[in-house]
Order: C-alpha cells, then structure tokens, then sequence
C-alpha cells in the first residue's frame, strides 16, 4: 500500500504502521473516528507516538484486500491536509525526512540493573523522529530499533544515559559479550564479598547500642567504603540519571542509603544523636547480594542461546597454494576452501569438495543420529564432524549463515514484549516516581504525627527500598527467554513472542498430509499405459515435464523416469496448477498441451477420464495416489504414487488429542487416499481435493466458529493458510516461503514437536502468570507495610533484593 504497510496480521485483524500518522495525535484521533463509521470495522486502535494502528474487522462484511484500500484512501487524504500548529509555537519545528527504507538495529546494552532502565532508554529512543519503534529487553540485556537512526547515533545516545550499547551482529561479537557477562558477574561477586566482609563489623557494632567514639569513628569509615565502595556503581548512576531528570531503581535505592548515611554523620560527633550506619551499609549490600543472585540465575535463564553461540569455532583451518593455515573466523571469506578435522566442529556453511564424513545435526535437529555427508553435499557451521576428514568450500559466512539465522530467530523472540507485558510496563513506568512520592509522605505522615524524626526517616527509607518494580519487569521476559530457549534445544524455533502466547490458546490444529504427516518421501508404485500409446515418447513428455516441478509427487515420477534411463523431451510454457498439477507443452510441429496431475487438472482442460476410474478407486482404496497424464487433449497413461506417514505420527496425534485439539487434515489427493492415511495416525476430521484456496477458506471458517486455529505444512501451497491461521507451524526442509510464513519452525519433520511446542507454550505462559501475580501481589503488599512502620529498612532491602531473585527462579522450572 501506498501510506502504510502491514506488520502484523491474523484472520480478523490487521496491525498497520503509517509515516504520517507518527507523533501526530490529531490525525490518528480523526482516523479512528472515520473508521469507526465503517460497518465492517469492529474497534480501531492508533498509538501515535510510533504511528501504528490495529484493526478488529468482520471478515463477511468486507475482506481485507477492500478493507486495507478503504484505510490506504483515509490515510492519503489525511496525510494531505496540513497539519495544526500549536496556538502558542514560536517557530515549526524541524522535520525529518526518511531517506531509504528503515533499518532494523540490535545492539546489547550493558549496565541496566532494573526494568527501570530498560524503560527509561526505550522511552528516550521513542522520542527520537527518526525511530518508528525500540524495544529495550532488560532480561536478555538488548535493545532493537527499527528507523532511520545511525548505529552510531544509537550508542551514543545510550551512553549518555549512563549505559553501554555493543554490537551483536556476528557471532563472534556475541562471543565477546558472553565473556563480558562473565567478567561482570565475577565482578559483581567480588563486590558482594567486600561489602559483606565490611558491613558485618558494622552492624556488630550497631547492635550493641554503644556511646563509643571510636566505634562511631569505626563505623563511620566501613560503612563509607561500603556505600562509596563497593555500591559506587549504584550512587553514579543515580547521578546521571538526575542530570538527565530522570529516576530508576538505583535512584530510590541512593535516596535510601544516602540518607540513612547522611542523618547519621552528626552522630560521630554527639553521642545522643542516633546513626544508621549500618543500616546504609547493610542496604547496599543486601542489593548487591541480590543482583549477584538475579544476575547468576538470569544467565541460567539465557543458557541455550549462549550454547548457541558457543558452537561456532574461534578459528579455522584454511587451505591455500603454499599450504593450510590457521585463521580467525572473521577472517574466512565466501569461496575459501577450509579443512575440517574428525571431531572438529564445522567452521561454517559450505559445500564439501574431497573426502566424506558423518556429522552431528542435532544443533539443527534435534536429533543426535550422525548424517552421512560427501562430495557436493551442504554442511552448517557448528555441526560437530564424526570420523572423517573433508575440505569444504565456503559459501556463507558471519550474519549470513544458519546458526547465525537461528540465533537472531531465538533473539527476536526472546525480545518480544507480549500483550500481557503491557500491563507491567504501565506500572514500571510510573513506579519509581510513585514510590519516591509515597515515600516523602510517609516520612511528612510520620513527622506530623509526632514522631522522632529518626523514625519517621526509618520507614520513609523502608517504603524506597522495599519497592521492587525489577520483578515486574523481569516476570515476562525471563519465562520467553528460558521457554524459547527450551523450545530451541528441542528443534522447535519461535519467530515471535505473540506465537508463543498464542499456541498456548489454540484448541484446534490443520495438517497438510504430503510431508507433514507422512514422509514427504512418495514412490511411483504402478504405471498403467492405455492401449495404443508410445511408452518411449510419454515417459519422456513426461520427465521432460516434471523436471521443471519442486512437489513431492512430481520429484516421485520424475526418479522413477531416471531409474529407466528416461531421458527427458524438451518442454516450454511450464505452468504450475497449485493443487491440482502442471501442464505444458512438447515442442515440435504440433506443440501438444500435456497435463500431468489429478482428475481435475483434466476435466478442467475438458479431458475425458472417466474411463479410468474404476481403476483409480482401487489404488486409493489402498492409499496410493493417482496421477493422470494427458497429451494432445487425450488420456494417454496413469501412475499410482504411494507416500507412508511418518514414523511416530499416531502417537503424535494421540498426545495432541489429551492435550484437547481437534485434529483436522487438509490434503489436495483424493478422498481415499486421505482417509486411508487418516485412519491410519487417528486424525478426526479429512478434507480431500483441497485447493491452497480451500485450505485458506477453511482456516478461516474454522476461526469463524470461534476456534483458535494453528495450521502445519511444508509447501508453497500451504503458504496461504500457515499465514491466516492463528500460529502456523512449518516442517523444517520445506520450501523457504512456508518458513518465513510460519510463527514457528519444526526442524527435522517430526510432527510430535507440535504437541511439545504447544505444551511448553502453555508451560510458559503459567509462568508468566505467576510471577505478574507475585510480582504485583509483592508490591501492592509490601508498601503499605513499609509505610505502615512494620519492617526494619535492613530487611526491606533484603526482600526486595530476593522478589527479583525468586520470579527468575521460577521462571528457571520450564528447564525441568
């Protein structure tokens, strides 16, 4: 379309985003109110900071195509008014205008210690006109904008907000920042352990109620390298932030501490006056403590992805004229020839040009069996080589490869904010000033009422440090990052956190038959040549044909033609009929159509077929699919094509039916063969001679019903109805096209991976709510408790440190 482009759609609605809506709330106000008015439109939804709109629609009162022309002609004629300037503008303000299409950027930011953060950098990037939208992760520590701004500009505007943004684009910069977490993490527990060893004198000292100088003087200069020492991490960030007017946990976690520290300097002096000392120091290191614990169980949480990372080798073998050579992998280029040692890992993508071996697949698979490799035969970077020795030549590297691919697939969903998410950042964003604000008024409560002013300050620190919005913010993305994870080891990879949501909902699942539930792997079982044809010239019209098609069927005939040294007639105007076959014609003098495919394709060309079947009816009464071949308007020959399920199919069905989903199978063979295969693997309901049309309509009828629909296929055919279902699933090896229209991917076809997907999303997805509820429960409990004088300040920053700790460790049970 010409004023917007669809991100995101589903059978009823439509997620668009529109240039000129951005940062123009005047324009999505009176969008709304004109789509409104359309019959069809059920609720419309604009968020004008980053000009998106999403769309509820009736299907059967107007379709897609017209709706999105409907919104295209609104918007342009929108887009043309003039937009109003303020009354009170002293000058326009500047523009910006796109130059090129937008970019997506993903960087990793160091030094977020709350969800705070995370928020308060999205929120600065949002405001930028050249960002259409930024999504900050503060689980898995990573930020993605998609605009016109600069890599450059991007770190530079992080770092001034006190954070630290790294690239990530090859694995070897994902490497580098592995190792950085682990310097950091062992950093933190150094931390941890000075602060622990001087606060525990501290509040021996404190405890003994003592009218000692000394021990004041003593109290005074530990509890200083604590707060200043191992917690200067905490004071300069808040620092920074108050530069850039702005708050997070680490400000009210400085409020607390620096005062408790401040109201007690006096006291060095005049021995009436009280000291928290070690209540200042003991803060801080109970939120040391529990940022060392959040941030051990956080790379529990990222595990998978980092033994991901890990399969890529550092270095590799590279063969040249003067010899081989050891290279960095950054150093290997596309066409480099590299040798790969037995047991060594596989450098790279690449094609293997001498020697054989068998490699290990299950970082693609899942599965360990080995997967015997030769001349000319596609190799993934991260395999682990078995016996043999191979070189191989390069054909991708860096962001370019698979496991590179896969990565930034679990990334992209592990950076997902789902629906459910929305909620917690709402709060998260107003929390730190709502609980600063709360804690003045205990303090002016507790004042008024009479109260020493050491008191009041007590449980006005409380009600700051008790406060916990990381839990919040951690509640999703910690159960997406270990579930995806998960769902990863086991080769089922999920584009995007919606999908994963979803699948938990579906109650009803569409299977393709060809390759979904049976092998994929169909044979030529009969040939039956009618009376009065030339078998030569046919089985070459024929090879000649199906030499130009990708399916199943054709791939069948055409190596039962190779088998019997068929060579192959030449064939132009090929023309692919989606579900039904191909046609095309023989060149020579008479240039005959010839049409190879089901009875339809047939008729439909006014072939009469109705001599032959009698015969058809009795091979699909034993599950082998006909294929008719016509020339020249006439019925010349038929082949009987027979195609097994897979191993493990019926049981895969039977555990999706305890799961409670209705299994349906939508397959364009006949109704024979279809049932035949559907008794055989238990599936409730068939829909034979299903056109790509059909199969999309069936989706859609199904989701009329109410039914939270998922589709499985691994055909270009099956394209169509994988998009409009509510998740669709694509066979790993299938075309490229039915990947990239699926929400998740099943490498190595099995289809018990569907039932373990949906399972683990469920899984998930529990999760997720159980830490919200306790994350919120926490708060909404804690604080008036706090406000109310009932927790000492010492224990308010050890619960606060341990809410955060327990929601990633619950979110750590979908490792079991």
């Amino acid at each position: 379309m010409k004023n917007f482009r669809v991100v995101h759609r589903l059978s009823r609605r439509i997620r668009l985003v529109a240039p000129a809506l951005a940062r123009q709330p005047e324009r999505c106000y009176i969008l709304e109110i004109l789509l409104r008015k359309h019959g069809a439109v059920k609720d419309v939804r604009a968020v004008a900071q980053i000009g998106s709109v999403t769309l509820h629609y009736d299907p059967a009162q107007a379709s897609e195509e017209r709706l999105l022309a409907i919104v295209d002609a609104v918007i342009g004629n929108i887009a043309a008014a003039p937009v109003p300037e303020p009354a009170n503008a002293v000058s326009p303000a500047p523009s910006f205008s796109p130059d090129g299409p937008a970019q997506e950027c993903n960087a990793a930011v160091e030094g977020m210690t709350c969800a705070s953060c995370a928020l308060l950098i999205e929120m600065k990037l949002q405001r930028d006109p050249r960002v259409d939208s930024a999504a900050v992760n503060f689980a898995a520590g990573t930020v993605t904008v998609k605009g016109h701004l600069p890599r450059e500009e991007l770190f530079a505007s992080v770092r001034r907000l006190g954070y630290e943004a790294r690239p990530m684009d090859t694995l070897a910069q994902r490497r580098l920042i592995v190792e950085r977490e682990k310097a950091r993490l062992a950093d933190a527990k150094k931390r941890l352990f000075q602060a622990a060893l001087l606060t525990a004198p501290v509040m021996v000292s404190g405890m003994l109620m003592h009218q000692s100088p000394v021990l004041r003087l003593l109290e005074l200069g530990l509890s200083s390298a604590v707060v200043f020492g191992s917690g200067s991490e905490i004071f300069k960030k808040a620092w920074m932030l108050a530069q850039q007017r702005e708050a997070n946990m680490d400000t009210l976690i400085a409020m607390g501490a620096g005062a408790a520290y401040l109201y007690s300097i006096p006291g060095v002096a005049r021995m009436h006056h009280h000291v928290y000392f070690e209540s200042a120091a003991a803060i801080v290191a109970f939120v040391l403590g529990g940022r060392y614990m959040e941030e051990r169980a956080k790379g529990k949480a990222s595990e998978a992805i980092r033994k991901l990372i890990e399969l890529q080798p550092e270095t590799a073998i590279r063969v040249t004229a003067g010899g081989d050579e050891t290279v960095a992998i950054d150093d290997v280029q596309p066409g480099n020839r590299l040798r790969v040692r037995p047991g060594d890992k596989v450098p790279t993508d690449g094609v293997v040009e001498a020697g054989a071996s068998s490699l290990d697949e299950s970082m693609l698979t899942g599965e360990s069996l080995p997967v015997a490799k030769g001349i000319g035969d596609a190799v993934t970077g991260g395999c682990i080589n078995g016996n043999g020795g191979f070189i191989m030549r390069v054909t991708a590297v860096g962001g370019d490869t698979v496991l590179s691919g896969i990565v930034k697939l679990v990334d992209h969903a592990q950076g997902a904010k789902l629906p459910v998410q929305k909620l917690a950042d709402r709060i998260s964003a107003r929390f730190v000033p709502a609980v600063a604000g709360i804690g003045g008024l205990t303090l002016a409560g507790w004042l008024m009422a009479g109260h020493p002013a050491s008191r009041a300050l007590a449980h006005s620190v409380a009600v700051l440090l008790i406060a916990c919005p990381c839990a919040l913010g951690l509640a999703t993305p910690t159960a997406i990052m270990v579930g995806t994870g998960q769902a990863a080891r086991r080769g089922i990879y999920i584009r995007n956190g919606e999908a994963l949501e979803t699948a938990a909902t579906l109650n009803t699942l569409v299977f393709d038959k060809t390759g979904t539930i049976t092998e994929g792997k169909p044979a030529v079982t009969d040939f039956l040549l009618l009376e009065g044809q030339d078998e030569a010239r046919i089985l070459a019209l024929v090879a000649g044909v199906e030499a130009h098609s990708e399916h199943f069927l054709a791939r069948a005939i055409g190596a039962w033609c190779r088998a019997r040294a068929v060579s192959p007639a030449p064939t132009f105007d090929f023309e692919a009929a989606p579900g039904h076959g191909v046609r095309a014609r023989a060149r020579g003098r008479k240039r005959e159509e010839i049409l190879v495919g089901n009875a339809a394709l047939l008729e439909a060309a006014g072939v009469d077929c109705g001599a032959q079947r009698e015969q058809t009816r009795a091979w699909a009464a034993q599950g082998k699919t006909p294929v008719y071949v016509a020339i020249g308007g006439v019925c010349v020959a038929l082949f009987a094509i027979a195609d097994q399920a897979r191993a493990g199919a019926r049981e895969a069905i039977a555990l999706l039916h305890r799961l409670g989903l209705q299994t349906v199978m939508a397959t364009g063979d006949v109704e024979a063969v279809a049932n035949h295969i559907a008794r055989q693997v238990g599936i409730d309901r068939v829909i034979a001679r299903a056109t790509p049309g059909d199969k999309l309509e069936l989706v859609r009828a199904l989701q009329a019903e109410g039914r939270r629909v998922g589709m499985i296929g691994d055909g270009i055919n099956d394209a169509p109805a994988l998009a409009a279902a509510d998740v669709g699933f694509a066979i790993g090896g299938g075309a490229d096209i039915a990947v990239e229209s699926a929400d998740i991917t099943l490498v190595g076809g099995d289809i018990a991976r569907v039932a373990g997907g949906i399972e683990l999303s469920r899984r998930t997805m529990g999760i997720i709510r159980q830490n919200l509820f306790w994350a919120l429960g926490y708060n909404v409990v804690a604080i008036p408790v706090a406000a109310a004088g009932r927790l000492n300040p010492m224990i308010a920053a050890a619960a606060m440190a341990m809410s955060s700790v327990s929601v990633v460790t619950n979110s750590l049970r979908l490792q079991r």
